[in-house]
């Protein structure tokens, strides 16, 4: 009578053959890989600060000055920016703060001045951190970067300018003023500017990509770039972004494919993936190792389960992917050392309300966070029945996990029968399967909604003996 033991749950695998994904899960909602090999509830958020408005959050930002101690947040919500001073004061209208509605807000820096754009009035600065200038002969400029000591600002067609040598705020074109512009050619009009491997990078919404050394203009030869200004993210150099074809990797040669675990969930043959138009306004947050990507509602073609207000979620050090859903929807995210030298994690939502992602709140905002996972198991003998006789399970002690299990031979959700476990709270659970248990494939059901109890699984182990043909 075989025992087979998985101690090291990986995270969503739904584009590999089903049958050969072994310790991967087919459903893995807000869980995360702490410790690795094993899955927890994710962290859950307080209020940040509160609504000067009701309009949805469309940009969060920060700047700290070079003395390294001076440090404002921003909130682009409706036609308006605010800032916080250290990142606790009360939201302030900036001077000169009003925006495009609805505008999201692109920003760099240079000479301890902080550049913003909205991509409908011109480009504007601010040394105070405060109060905004409007920057003279500057273009209204959808997305913005430092590069060779110039500020490089993307126009809202093809046309691509840049300041004057160490002045972004200087775009005169005559006398000692160097500053000029130049057409990045193609298809789409232009989206984001990147910079990797000490090049510029041009995209276009359209997916191609241009590189620029300050002398030379080079098509990369690629179609898969961004479709979303505002879903791109960089760690180290390395940018991650999302496209109609995936969620690519990028370092400043060819964009990598990232995320074939997942593709379902953003395309697939029943049209049930990333809605269309998400991928043009998609929002991102990138904390850590984690990319995060606001998705809309998702349905995969293997599971036929919906997440609404699905986040993708992307560990680059695990190379994991897994799904999020909070109670209240992501409009903007971002990340930013706070006053204490403490990374912070913020985002806003439709309603006009900002988020501080708490490692520990095991809410969200005071409502639950509901926890679901999925896998099967097949004994590595698909088309073999098996009598189960024991499933053992591993969470830590004072849970609140609730287990089902069902068994089938085949991966109709209409025809599982679902079987409660009973009680995982001492951490140790050993189910005993009933008399006449047998089936080829057992699958396995972990739910958790506690407001108070932390959650980890470790691992499981199925006895069985195969049953001859």
């Amino acid at each position: 009578m075989p025992t087979t033991r998985v101690l090291n749950t990986g995270g969503l695998n739904l584009y590999i053959n089903p049958i050969l994904t072994g310790n991967s899960l087919i459903r893995a909602v807000n869980v995360t890989s702490e410790p690795y090999g094993a899955k927890s509830k994710r962290s859950g958020y307080t209020t940040y600060l509160g609504t000067p408005d009701t309009a949805q959050v469309n940009s969060l930002f920060s700047w700290t000055k070079d003395d390294g101690t001076t440090l404002y947040t921003y909130r682009a919500s409706g036609s308006v920016l605010y800032y916080s001073t250290q990142g606790t004061g009360t939201w302030t209208v900036c001077g000169n703060g009003t925006i495009g509605a609805s505008a999201k807000v692109d920003t760099t820096v240079l000479n301890n001045t902080l550049f913003i754009a909205d991509g409908v009035g011109t480009l504007r600065y601010t040394t105070s951190g405060t109060d905004f200038t409007y920057g003279s002969l500057a273009p209204v400029a959808v997305s913005l970067n430092m590069y060779q000591n110039r500020i490089y600002a993307t126009g809202t067609s093809s046309t691509l300018f840049y300041s004057t040598t160490g002045d972004g705020t200087n775009w005169n074109t005559s006398g000692t003023s160097d500053s000029s512009s130049l057409t990045i050619p193609g298809a789409g009009k232009l989206l984001k500017l990147i910079k990797a491997s000490d090049r510029l990078i041009s995209t276009k919404n359209s997916g191609l990509m241009y590189r620029w050394d300050g002398y030379n203009l080079v098509d990369t030869a690629t179609e898969l770039g961004p479709t979303s200004g505002f879903a791109v993210a960089r760690k180290e150099g390395y940018y991650m972004y999302l496209n109609r074809d995936g969620i690519y990797g990028f370092g400043g040669g060819k964009p990598q494919l990232l995320s074939n675990p997942i593709q379902q969930q953003i395309y697939n043959n029943s049209g049930s993936g990333i809605p269309g138009a998400v991928f043009d306004s998609a929002n991102r947050g990138i904390h850590r190792y984690d990319y995060f990507v606001s998705a809309g509602t998702v349905t995969d073609e293997f599971t036929s389960q919906t997440i609404s207000n699905a986040i993708i979620k992307y560990d680059f050090n695990k190379n994991e992917f897994l799904n999020y859903r909070f109670n209240n929807y992501p409009t903007a995210w971002h990340s930013y050392k706070d006053a204490n030298g403490v990374q912070q994690l913020i985002v806003g939502d439709a309603s006009g309300q900002c988020y501080q992602i708490s490692p520990s709140s095991t809410t969200d905002n005071g409502v639950a966070i509901e926890v679901s996972m999925e896998f099967f198991f097949t004994g590595e003998a698909p088309e073999l029945e098996k009598k189960f006789d024991f499933l053992d399970l591993y969470f830590n002690p004072g849970n609140e996990a609730q287990v089902m299990v069902a068994i089938g031979d085949t991966f109709s959700n209409a025809q599982k029968k679902w079987i409660p476990v009973g009680d995982c709270s001492e951490g140790h659970t050993e189910f005993k399967f009933p008399a006449g248990s047998r089936g080829r494939f057992l699958f396995v059901k972990i739910i958790e909604a506690s407001k108070t109890a932390t959650f980890k699984f470790y691992g499981y182990a199925v006895t069985y003996e195969f049953i001859k043909r």
